[in-house]
């Protein structure tokens, strides 16, 4: 048996709450390896936060600086060279394209060849895939990444995400909320098949628990009627049915409904309240002018119709909400459209990814402070399309 399958296997029979342990074992017997230590992002992606499975554990590590989280923003393995003849490899832990943290192991330098880290690398890979399936049996990993406490509202909002990120061939996505350990109204959720993309940008009216809550039972109601195959049109529907029965018009959800074909990059939209849609084609920022219609809930049985676009290969969309584009200044100057295009402008290097964190910094120093007093949302997403693409369908 060769080491990766070892490896593999120690972590598949570990117990949920043993994974580091049981790949610490096996990479020092297999690998000679020491200092093996697992490090996950934080909610707000500012600190990757050691899992402490034993005492003394590590000091957290930037996201943003240093050898981790160059391996965390880059997506590749970076090895540090040691005065005492051994390497520092960081490898990024990674599922489907959710960037969860970074694994980092100290080995001999006679262990540090090009096979052997891509092993390595796969190795972190799968220890990402058994992170997502041991969290439903324990909460050591969803505490981990915790650098503060969460208000109920945000543990509730968090619990609701597919991810902060996914890539396929044809798409990569990125998604942040802030303030992350207070969020209450704001999420996001996609969902994919086959053939198409599902995405909704919501904006829950109101504060705290009462909008964590709407907006629970809003996203809750639009998965049901997705999951039941009908348009986006009638999942608006259905969706407004549901909050207006609860709520009876004193409140509402709005909602960005976008269903995208992956085979032609054709995108049917439904613009039910105020989150708002950019495009960045050819390193221009526009704003999309999609036609308005009712937020879910504020009237019963509201009718939707969805407006159908065409996205281009290599065409960036940038999703946001009220507290992106409407904060202000302590002087009260407004955000706006232009600064916000400028912030976009200045992500174009960055993949899908970074781009939601890098524009939430850039509105704080606008803002003035760190902690928003407003929830913010963004969202990116990278068009790629299809190599068939444009090809008669048969």
């Amino acid at each position: 048996m060769n080491r990766f399958v070892a490896a593999a296997r120690a972590l598949r029979s570990a117990a949920p709450h043993r994974l580091v342990d049981a790949l610490r074992d096996v990479l020092s017997d297999g690998w000679s390896a020491r200092d093996v230590e697992l490090y996950l992002a934080d909610y707000s992606l500012t600190t990757l936060q050691p899992v402490a499975t034993r005492p003394n554990p590590p000091q957290p590590l930037p996201v943003h600086d240093g050898p981790a989280g160059r391996a965390f923003g880059s997506q590749e393995p970076y090895v540090e060279q040691r005065g005492d003849g051994r390497v520092r490899a960081h490898l990024p832990v990674t599922v489907r394209g959710d960037r969860l943290g970074v694994l980092r192991i100290t080995l001999p330098s006679t262990a540090h060849t090009d096979e052997g880290l891509a092993g390595l690398t796969e190795l972190a890979e799968v220890l990402g895939h058994e992170l997502v399936g041991a969290e439903r049996e324990t909460d050591l990993y969803v505490r981990t990444r915790r650098s503060s406490r969460l208000t109920l509202a945000a543990e509730m909002q968090w619990q609701l995400l597919p991810g902060r990120s996914s890539t396929r061939p044809e798409y990569a996505l990125g998604g942040q909320l802030e303030p992350a350990y207070g969020i209450f109204g704001d999420n996001f959720d996609w969902s994919s098949d086959a053939d198409h993309l599902k995405l909704y940008i919501t904006n829950g009216m109101g504060e705290g628990i009462e909008a964590s809550l709407l907006t629970n039972l809003g996203i809750n109601a639009l998965r049901n009627a997705r999951r039941a195959g009908i348009p986006i049109a009638d999942q608006a529907a259905l969706a407004d049915q549901a909050v207006h029965a609860r709520y009876g018009g004193a409140a509402h959800l709005s909602v960005l409904l976008l269903d995208l074909e992956l085979a032609t990059g054709r995108l049917q939209v439904v613009d039910a309240g105020s989150p708002r849609m950019l495009l960045m084609r050819d390193r221009a920022v526009t704003h999309v002018d999609l036609e308005a219609q009712l937020p879910l809930g504020m009237f019963e049985e509201t009718d939707y119709v969805a407006q159908e676009l065409a996205v281009e290969r290599g065409d960036r969309l940038v999703f946001v909400s009220d507290g992106v584009y409407s904060v202000t200044t302590p002087s009260g100057e407004t955000y706006g459209e232009r600064a916000l295009a400028r912030a976009v402008t200045a992500t174009s290097l960055l993949p899908a990814a970074e781009v939601p964190g890098a524009v939430l910094r850039e509105l704080s120093g606008h803002r003035g402070t760190t902690v928003a007093d407003d929830d913010a949302l963004v969202v990116c997403l990278d068009w790629f399309g299809r190599e068939e693409a444009g090809r008669p369908h048969r």
